[in-house]
This record gives structure tokens, C-alpha cells and sequence, in this order.
């Protein structure tokens, strides 16, 4: 496998801001990683970041504790090569995404009358193998019927009773834009009535393509669209209760979850790459492009949301989104709860990639 000619190799003078970067969390994020690996190793991206090349890196990082940033720093520039990925077309681009905290009820309640529901036992996986004649082949989900598998219930039907009477419900919410964004997201902690904290993560969906509300109400005039954030689109809501469900049910998409630990309250929701993501040092790419633990460098002076400075960190591929498609495409994740959220919602900033890749893979030293 060589690598794509989307990659230019690049020294670690060439990044901008790299000897400001604090990289002992980046490094602990690409340990985590490295710990997971011996258990089931990543697959390897289509741009030709061989997985098997990082094994160095993993080894020496099982058994490293970099004292402080200079050791992290030397850790990095011993095992990789700054290679930057241009985008397809345009600039790279950065979004944000978080963890949200919401209050619910273990039972339905006069308030609490929204759920979130586990997995059903008619939802089956789909590809190539299984799929049945004429089905879209954008789905990965799809309904065991008496008659061969057929499209699963999109949102609007799944909250119009589809699924009733099941036993699917985890948890109940009092209000359907918090559901819906915890759907967006794909976890959440839950402050339940009863005193517990419990969190819920990614199961499976209902297959179909994801619309989201901001690209609808752009289309349809009510916020243009350079001033679509997760707050402008929460504030039309909340004025205009009666048209939830006309907006979120253009979203055919929807999200099944199932309960999971809450380990290390700093640490989000074990993700894609199998390991609690790293608020800050955790960023989701195109899985079919990259390969999980990858390191990334992301250089976006214009975004301040997460420290009032330009935006120049080290990032751990370890997270994917079906939004996130292209080279130079990433989703930073900006940790738990409503404060990660206010970050999280204004960020869609143009940016530079800067994969490390390991040395082997790049011809040896510089």
C-alpha cells in the first residue's frame, strides 16, 4: 500500500504553532489507542496510512510516560512525518461535537414523555450480501418482515408509535430538541430523577440518509445559512414549538442507543476507535479515507471557541460520523455537558490537516 498523493510530506517546522502545543494530552489520548490496539487492530484507510506501521509507536507508547511536554513533543518527532492532506476542493473544514447532559426519568412521567430507545429485534444489518434487489444501497439497516428484509421505520413514524409497546424505552426526557440532539450526537450522560448518572451511546439507526435541521431551515428562509449554529437552530425552535416535527421529521434518520459505563467522568463516551474519547484531543475523520489513532495536527487560526486562541492542536483520530467525508474533513470533540456544548455548536471553521504519519511509511527520517 503506498501512500495517496493527497499527502505532502512536511517537517514539524512547517506547522504552524506545533512547539506551542501542549502534547502530553494528545499523547495520553494516543495511548489509549495504542492499549486497545492488541485487542482488535484498526482497519487500514484507502489514503494508504497502513495500520500495521504504527506499531512501533503503540509498543513504545504502552510503556512511555512522558514526563512533560518536551518528552511528548520528542515522542511524536521520533516516530512520525508531518504530511499535509489537501482537500478534494476548497479549504479543510473543522466542526465541533460533544457529549450532552441531560435531566431524565428511568419511567414515562406527565413531564417526562420522550424516549430513547434500545436497538429492536426486528433491525438488521445490511451490505452487499444481504441486501434484496431494488433496495437503496446507501442503506445499512433494514426491517426483517415476513417477507424478506425491507427499508426500516424512519424518524417520523418511529415517533409516531411505530415502535410502541416494545420494551425499547432506556430512559424518558422531558424535551424532543434535547432528544433529537442527542441523536446528532450519538451519546449522552443522563442526570436521572432517581439520583444516578447514567450514559447512553451509538447502538444502531434506522438507516436512512441524515437531513440536518439547520440545511432545512436554511433552505426555507427562517435562519440564513452563515448563521446556523447549534444555538440559532435550538432558539427557532423554541419560538416555533408547533413546527418541531415539521423540521426534525425531514430528517429520516434515526438514532438507537444502548447503556454504557461512566468510567472517568473527564473522559467522553468510548467511541468508533473503541476507546473513551479525549475532550479536545479527540477528532472524528472519514474511516474510509484514514485510519483510527492516527495523530492529526489541525491548524485552524479562526477558530477561538475552545481556548480564546487560534486553534492549532494535535488530535487522535478516534471517531467517524456519516457527515464527515472527505481528506481534510474533521469533527473535534469538545467534551461533556452544556458548557463542551456551547464550544461544540459554533464551530465550523476552515482548517489545514496535518496527518503524522509513521516514518516506515514515509521513506525513513528527514
Amino acid at each position: 500500500m503506498s501512500l495517496s498523493p493527497l499527502f505532502i510530506e512536511k517537517s514539524f517546522d512547517d506547522l504552524p504553532g506545533w512547539g506551542d502545543d501542549d502534547l502530553v494530552p494528545a499523547f495520553e489520548a494516543f495511548r489509549r489507542s495504542a492499549f486497545h490496539v492488541p485487542v482488535k487492530p484498526y482497519r487500514s484507510g484507502a489514503l494508504g496510512v497502513d495500520f500495521g506501521a504504527f506499531a512501533a509507536a503503540y509498543a513504545q507508547a504502552r510503556i512511555a510516560a512522558p514526563a512533560n511536554r518536551t518528552e511528548a513533543r520528542t515522542f511524536f518527532e521520533r516516530h512520525f512525518v508531518p504530511m499535509l492532506v489537501r482537500a478534494e476542493s476548497g479549504a479543510g473544514l473543522v466542526t465541533g461535537f460533544y457529549e450532552p447532559q441531560v435531566e431524565a426519568s428511568p419511567v414515562r412521567t406527565e413531564r417526562f414523555v420522550v424516549p430513547l430507545l434500545s436497538r429492536p429485534a426486528d433491525l438488521a444489518d445490511v451490505d452487499d450480501a444481504n441486501r434484496p434487489q431494488g433496495m437503496d444501497p446507501y442503506l445499512a439497516f433494514a426491517r426483517r418482515t415476513a417477507d424478506g428484509l425491507a427499508e426500516y421505520f424512519d424518524r417520523g413514524a418511529i415517533e409516531r408509535g411505530a415502535l410502541e409497546r416494545q420494551g425499547l424505552e432506556i430512559a424518558w426526557l422531558a424535551d424532543k430538541v434535547d432528544a433529537f440532539f442527542i441523536h446528532v450526537q450519538g451519546a449522552a450522560r443522563l442526570a436521572m430523577t432517581d439520583g444516578r448518572l447514567r450514559r447512553v451511546t451509538y447502538a444502531a439507526k434506522s438507516g436512512q440518509r441524515f437531513t440536518g435541521p439547520g440545511k432545512v431551515l436554511s433552505e426555507l428562509g427562517e435562519i440564513p445559512l452563515a448563521e446556523v449554529t447549534m444555538q440559532s437552530i435550538r432558539a427557532w425552535f423554541k419560538a416555533h414549538p408547533q413546527r418541531i416535527n415539521e423540521i426534525l421529521w425531514r430528517n429520516r434518520s434515526y438514532i438507537f442507543f444502548r447503556e454504557a459505563e461512566v468510567e472517568d467522568a473527564a473522559l467522553g463516551p468510548i467511541a468508533a476507535a473503541k476507546v473513551p474519547l479525549t475532550p479536545g484531543r479527540s477528532v472524528a475523520v472519514d474511516r474510509l479515507l484514514h485510519t483510527f489513532g492516527t495523530p492529526f495536527y489541525i491548524d485552524a487560526p479562526t477558530l477561538t471557541a475552545f481556548d480564546a486562541r487560534p486553534f492549532r492542536r494535535l488530535m487522535i483520530a478516534q471517531d467517524t460520523g456519516s457527515a464527515i467525508t472527505g481528506p481534510a474533513r474533521g469533527d473535534l470533540f469538545a467534551g461533556s455537558g452544556d458548557a463542551a456544548g456551547e464550544i461544540a455548536g459554533v464551530v465550523r471553521n476552515a482548517a489545514e490537516f496535518y496527518a503524522l504519519v509513521p516514518r516506515a511509511l514515509a521513506g525513513g527520517a528527514k
